[in-house]
């Protein structure tokens, strides 16, 4: 007989009143007589035009260890779902059930007390969680650590950075061993060695047999971290199935638009980044220019990107990555590398080129691209931009790559030399 699962969700549904907010007492009374002022009582409920539904009719079963991803637009309700598996708010209509305890980082900070200090703080949500104190203390130095604030352990919140807040918080809910692990957003705040530290953790979390929900716009880390995802559009369940064919049919629908080796980033696609800078087209070309669905074996190539820049730019870093299904990230290029110096960029639309020097073996690739600003700072960062074929033969010549089985994802430029043969410590000698 199978477990039973350790979060089922039943045609769950959340509605928001647009402009309904929460106030004091008074407040509330004096917008009471306001209305009955303009029209007579009435049942409470307001037009269908100022209700909104985050979530419509949600089905779905997570069974224990499961680790699940959950991807989708801004706004689509992946944080609202999160919201409910928490308990922070209820739903309108539907059941939620949940076996064993949970702990969640949804925003930076969920559930610190400003006033109070990290080390005060830490061990509040330890018992929010309904952790006991020896096993808080037990991790603490562990949670520290992690988050790297050990000078200021003992200040109070209030007075940390974001990244400080972010860092703590995401170590608290990591390391304290509850059994369903809900995860919003984090790898989206802090730079990029926090958001390396907290794959490598979200690793070890996957790897305990903890059950985790993770929401993230990092497509890349949801396909690394989860099996399965959902794929919420416009608060209902689109698609949910192996993390693979939902990403992909999820930027088939809100991705870039390619015909040939050339794709249009769409305004609305899903990014990193604020609305300073925004990608608008990708292509992968040939040296002399022509656009390319298909690279040969050692082919030279290149990647063109454009993008529209709302604010000048000191320090600016391109980067362009290239992944594979099989293997992830393969390769990054940006154009500081070699010590080169970060680009000076006025606001305005620009275009830019790199040629890249390496050999694919064969396989499928995408592209992601992305513009930062020395020494952290993302500005507009697009995951599988445009997809490509690298094959196993060469443009020209007899140069193939002879085996069935692909093994890795790049052939670097080598050479072969022969030594001597012998006495192996008496030719180093």
């Amino acid at each position: 007989m199978s477990a039973p699962p350790a979060i089922r969700v039943q045609d769950l549904s959340k509605r928001y009143r647009l402009g309904a907010t929460t106030t004091t007492l008074a407040a509330a009374a004096t917008g009471l007589v306001r209305r009955l002022a303009r029209r007579p009582l009435q049942d409470d409920a307001l037009p269908d035009s100022r209700e909104f539904w985050a979530l419509r009719d949600v089905s779905l079963e997570i069974a224990p260890g499961e680790v699940v991803g959950v991807v989708g637009r801004n706004g689509a309700g992946k944080s609202t779902l999160l919201k409910i598996l928490s308990r922070i708010t209820p739903p309108t209509t539907g059941r939620v059930e949940m076996r064993g305890d949970v702990s969640s980082l949804l925003e930076v900070g969920t559930g610190f007390h400003p006033e109070l200090s990290g080390r005060e703080n830490v061990f509040l949500s330890g018992a929010i969680l309904g952790m006991r104190r020896r096993d808080v203390a037990e991790r603490f130095d562990d949670i520290v650590a992690f988050a790297g604030v050990e000078r200021f352990i003992d200040t109070p919140v209030k007075r940390y950075s974001s990244g400080m807040y972010v860092r703590l918080a995401f170590a608290v809910a990591a390391h304290l061993e509850t059994d369903i692990l809900l995860v919003d957003e984090v790898l989206a705040v802090g730079d990029d060695e926090f958001q390396r530290r907290c794959l490598g953790k979200m690793r070890d979390v996957v790897g305990q047999g903890r059950t985790v929900v993770f929401v993230s716009h990092n497509l890349a880390a949801v396909e690394r971290l989860c099996p399965r995802s959902l794929w919420i559009e416009g608060g209902h369940l689109e698609v949910d199935g192996p993390t693979g064919d939902v990403i992909a049919a999820y930027l088939r629908r809100v991705g870039s638009r390619q015909t040939g080796g050339v794709a249009v980033i769409a305004p609305e696609a899903e990014r990193i980044g604020g609305e300073d800078a925004k990608f608008v087209e990708t292509s992968l070309t040939d040296r002399s220019g022509i656009p390319l669905e298909q690279v040969a074996l050692g082919q030279p190539f290149s990647v063109e990107l454009a993008f529209d820049l709302a604010v000048p730019v000191d320090k600016g870093v391109l980067e362009v990555g290239i992944s594979s299904p099989e293997h992830g990230r393969v390769a990054t290029v940006q154009n500081i590398d070699g010590g080169r110096p970060g680009l000076v960029l006025d606001p305005g639309a620009h275009r830019f080129r790199v040629d890249i020097e390496t050999t694919l073996l064969p396989g499928e690739y995408s592209v992601d691209v992305a513009l930062h600003v020395l020494p952290s700072l993302t500005l507009d960062w697009v995951e599988r931009v445009l997809t490509f074929t690298a094959l196993n033969l060469a443009e020209e010549g007899e140069d193939r790559w002879p085996w069935a089985h692909v093994r890795g994802a790049l052939r670097p430029d080598s050479r072969w030399i022969r030594l001597p043969a012998g006495d192996r410590t008496a030719s180093r000698s």
